[in-house]
């Protein structure tokens, strides 16, 4: 990691955002604009990733984006900073989290659906959660992140089962994370310990590389399938009701690769998609969120097609996890994709 991400990734927010005010002001001149961009989508050390809120928005900025939106799974402790430095910086914020549902019960019930870890289950997207219920979202959201804890203490049982590596879940998992201060634990904390202790002295970068692959091909060795952890559909319908939120189905699309190599080219929704988009708006999912540089031409205008059949808002973001991702999606300089932009203002104006 550079000096300046470094800075930015210091122990506290009060720290990270003290650091910010400071690099800013010490600019010879400010990045470059680059207003056909916008990312709805970037995850943060809340999560995972190798950026601090702070950082986040530092490094989007920097990238040229003049809006930038926070998405962690299972939570939003880090909005709150993530906003704040939003202001420093001078961009827009948007914020929101990540969360799986599950269709049981559903006629997707045992299909694969966005998910590859998991069949009947679907990553959802909560848009646009305003600042007054940042604390009512984490309430409501600790318990699930306690439950999927229990499910990463089996994980790391299976994890020293296929490789003879013993990890600890506090030293070298919970330390890797912000869990103590709200955050949540995913798969790729495991995997990031794991590759810690395969790399032994290797780099920063490598371990991040490593991650990657050991995502690929050994979640389906070491996956224990949740289920306590997650909210029904309709569960989520409500919730998203009670704070206000954006509720977006996160298409996927059938894959051929992806930016962080850490999904195998694989059949998702595509071929029951239109099924799919009129069950969601029938059940209250009025937004759909998708990945411009993820899917085909013919994919990207498939489902514009659908949203405007079934009257879906479209949303989009980069999901950034990872030092080697760009910030900026190139396809998003196509007029048609204009609309996302424009959404991206609407959602920070919405949330002011």
């Amino acid at each position: 990691m550079n000096e300046t991400i470094n800075l930015l990734n210091a122990p506290t927010a009060a720290q990270r955002l003290k650091n910010l005010r400071s690099i800013i002001s010490a600019e010879d001149k400010m990045p470059e604009v680059l207003s056909q961009y916008a990312n709805n989508h970037i995850h943060t050390i809340y999560s995972f990733s190798p950026y601090s809120p702070t950082a986040a928005v530092w490094a989007a900025r920097a990238a040229g984006l003049p809006t930038a939106g926070i998405m962690d799974h299972d939570s939003i402790a880090g909005a709150e900073e993530f906003r704040e430095a939003g202001k420093i910086a001078g961009i827009g914020t948007t914020c929101g989290f990540e969360m799986r549902v599950n269709l049981f019960g559903t006629p997707f019930e045992g299909r694969k659906i966005n998910n590859p870890d998991q069949n009947s289950v679907a990553y959802m997207a909560f848009h646009s959660v305003k600042k007054e219920y940042f604390s009512q979202v984490q309430e409501r959201l600790a318990p699930l992140r306690e439950k999927r804890n229990e499910r990463n203490r089996k994980m790391l049982l299976k994890i020293k089962d296929a490789t003879g590596i013993e990890l600890d879940f506090e030293k070298d998992v919970l330390a890797e994370s912000q869990y103590h201060d709200g955050g949540s634990v995913t798969e790729r904390h495991l995997l990031f310990a794991l590759a810690g202790k395969m790399l032994n002295s290797g780099g920063y970068l490598e371990r991040y590389d490593l991650l990657g692959k050991l995502k690929a091909e050994m979640t389906k060795d070491i996956y224990v399938p949740a289920t306590d952890e997650l909210m029904s559909l309709d569960e989520a319908v409500a919730f998203a009701g009670d704070i206000d939120a954006y509720l977006c189905y996160a298409y996927l699309g059938d894959v051929t690769g992806a930016p962080t190599g850490d999904k195998k080219a694989a059949k998702f929704e595509d071929c029951y998609l239109d099924e799919l988009m009129a069950f969601m708006k029938g059940r209250g999912v009025n937004l759909v969120t998708y990945m411009p540089s993820r899917n085909t031409p013919e994919q990207l205008d498939r489902l514009m097609y659908l949203c405007k059949t079934h009257n879906m808002g479209q949303i989009s973001g980069e999901d950034i996890n990872s030092p080697s991702q760009s910030f900026i999606c190139k396809q998003l300089a196509d007029p048609k994709f204009a609309h996302l932009v424009d959404k991206a203002w609407e959602l920070v104006l919405r949330e002011q």
